[in-house]
C-alpha cells in the first residue's frame, strides 16, 4: 500500500489501461475483486503491454504494482458510490470527448483510429465509458479524503528534520523572467501577397492540378502541421484554438476548402477532411505576411517607451504587460513564467542576457526574436530572480519540500483510510499474484483466494 498512491496518476490507471485499442489478452478471468467491482487479468498484463509499446519503462513484477493500483482504485470508486459522489453526464462526455479527440491526434485520423481498433468511434466511446467514469469517481472520493488537507510550517520542518543530508537534492542555477511582447503589424502590400499565395492554392487544389497536403508541406508556416501535410484534429469547443480558425473550419462540408481568412497568426485556407459532430479532421495552409525592418523598428519605439516607465516606477511590470504584451499567454500570468535553468531558455534570450550581463532586477534594452512558430516580435526581458547552484535548503527551498511534506501527509492519510476501510470490503485476489509482497494487506482480507 505504501506506493499506491505516489502519483495521482494511478487513480487512472484503468481509464489509460486499454488506452491504444480495444482488446483482450489470451486466458482472460477475474483476478480480483473489491466490493462488487471485478478486475481482470486482462486489465492489468494489457497496462503492460501498452507500456511497452509505448516505449515507457516497466519494473520488475510490474503486474504487482498494477494489480495493487486498480484494487485500490476500486475502492475509492466502491466507497464513492456509498458516499453518493457523482459524475455528470456533461463531466463523463466532456471526458470521453477529451479520450477520443486524443486518440484521433495520435492515430492521424478518424478512419485510421477505427481502421486499427477495429471498431467504429462510437463503440470506441463506448468501451471507455464505465472505465472513465470509474476514475473520475475515484478522483472525486480521493479529492474527500484528502483535497482540502493543509501543511503547516511546523510539519514542513519536521518533514525536513528527518531527510538525511546526504540526500538533499542538488539545484542548479534557476532563473525567474517576465517578458512584454509586442509583434509588429505586416504592411497592407505584404499583406495582399499572402493573401493572393493562398487563394492561387485554393484554385490548384480545387482544379485538380496539385494535393492539398503537397502545398501544406511545401509551403505552410505552420510548423506544428507542416511536415503532416497541415492536418490536425479539433474540436469546436476546445479553447486553446483561435475562435477564427474554428469558426472558419467548422463552416465547411467535407473534402471542402474554405476561403482565405485572418487567424491569429497569419492568413489560412482549410480543407475539411472529416467530421462527425464537434470533432474534425483538418488541413491547413498558413502563411504568414513578412515584417520589415520599418515595422519592427516602429516596434522598438514603443517598447523603449515602456521600458523608461518602468525603469522611472510610473507603470509596474504586471501593468505594462497587460496594457501592451500581445501574448496572450502571459497575460494569465502578468507576464512572468516559472522559475527555469538557463539551458530551458530560447538561445536568442540567453544570448541577450549573457552579452548585457543583466542582474536581477533590470529590464532589457527592446530585442527582436522569432518565436517557437516563427513569428518576429519584439520584447522586453524583466529579470525578476536569479538562484545560485546550491544544495537544497529550507529557506531558498521552502515551496519544494512544503509541497513534498504536503504530498506525503496526503498519502499517509490515504494510507491510514484504506487500513480502515478494506476490512469493511468484500475482497478476493487471485492466487497468482501470491508472490507480490505489496498485496499482503489486500491477501490479508480477503474472502477467498482462486486457486
Amino acid at each position: 500500500m505504501k506506493q499506491l498512491f505516489t502519483a495521482f496518476a494511478a487513480l487512472l490507471l484503468v481509464t489509460t489501461a486499454s488506452a491504444q485499442a480495444p482488446r483482450k489478452v489470451v486466458a482472460d478471468k477475474i483476478v480480483g475483486i473489491v466490493g462488487d467491482k471485478i478486475i481482470l487479468r486482462s486489465d492489468v498484463f494489457n497496462e503492460i503491454l501498452d507500456r511497452q509499446r509505448r516505449n515507457e519503462p516497466v519494473p520488475e513484477n510490474a503486474e504487482c504494482l498494477i494489480l495493487d493500483q486498480i484494487l485500490g482504485m476500486k475502492a475509492l470508486v466502491l466507497q464513492a458510490e456509498k458516499d453518493s459522489l457523482l459524475v455528470t453526464d456533461d463531466e463523463l462526455e466532456g471526458l470521453l470527448d477529451n479520450r477520443i479527440r486524443y486518440f484521433i491526434q495520435m492515430y492521424g485520423g478518424k478512419d485510421r483510429l477505427e481502421e486499427i481498433a477495429g471498431r467504429t468511434i462510437y463503440q470506441i466511446r463506448e468501451d471507455f465509458r464505465q472505465s472513465i467514469k470509474e476514475g473520475k469517481l475515484a478522483e472525486n472520493m480521493r479529492d474527500k479524503i484528502v483535497g482540502n488537507m493543509k501543511i503547516t510550517p511546523q510539519e514542513v520542518k519536521e518533514y525536513w528534520d528527518k531527510i538525511p543530508k546526504d540526500s538533499l537534492l542538488f539545484y542548479e542555477s534557476e532563473v525567474e523572467i517576465g517578458e512584454i511582447i509586442i509583434y509588429p503589424k505586416p504592411s497592407r502590400d505584404l499583406e495582399k501577397l499572402a493573401m493572393d499565395e493562398l487563394a492561387d492554392f485554393k484554385q490548384q487544389v480545387e482544379s485538380g492540378k496539385q494535393r492539398f497536403e503537397t502545398l501544406a508541406r511545401l509551403y505552410s508556416e505552420d510548423p506544428g502541421s507542416k511536415e503532416a501535410g497541415g492536418q490536425y484534429s479539433i474540436n469546436r469547443t476546445e479553447k486553446s484554438w483561435d475562435p477564427a480558425f474554428l469558426n472558419n473550419a467548422f463552416r465547411l462540408k467535407e473534402k471542402q476548402i474554405s476561403p482565405v481568412f485572418k487567424g491569429k497568426f497569419g492568413y489560412h485556407i482549410i480543407l475539411m477532411e472529416s467530421r462527425a459532430g464537434d470533432d474534425a479532421v483538418i488541413r491547413h495552409i498558413l502563411r504568414t505576411p513578412k515584417i520589415t525592418d520599418a515595422e519592427i523598428n516602429e516596434s522598438i519605439q514603443r517598447l523603449d517607451t515602456v521600458r523608461s516607465r518602468l525603469i522611472a516606477g510610473t507603470m509596474t511590470f504586471g501593468e505594462a504587460v497587460s496594457k501592451y504584451s500581445d501574448d496572450d499567454n502571459s497575460k494569465y500570468t502578468g507576464g512572468m513564467h516559472p522559475a527555469v535553468t538557463i539551458d530551458q531558455l530560447d538561445k536568442d534570450m540567453v544570448a541577450m542576457m549573457s552579452k548585457t550581463n543583466m542582474k536581477v532586477g533590470e529590464f532589457s534594452k527592446p530585442t527582436p526574436f522569432t518565436d517557437e512558430r516563427k513569428k518576429q516580435g519584439v520584447r522586453i526581458v524583466y529579470l525578476k530572480s536569479r538562484t545560485e547552484p546550491h544544495r537544497e535548503n529550507l529557506k531558498d527551498d521552502y515551496d519544494r519540500v512544503s509541497q513534498r511534506a504536503l504530498e506525503l501527509k496526503k498519502q499517509q492519510a490515504l494510507d491510514k483510510w484504506f487500513a480502515g476501510k478494506i476490512p469493511s470490503y468484500y475482497l478476493m485476489v487471485d492466487s497468482e499474484f501470491t508472490h507480490c509482497p505489496n498485496l499482503s494487506t489486500w491477501f490479508q482480507y480477503a474472502a477467498k483466494m482462486v486457486k
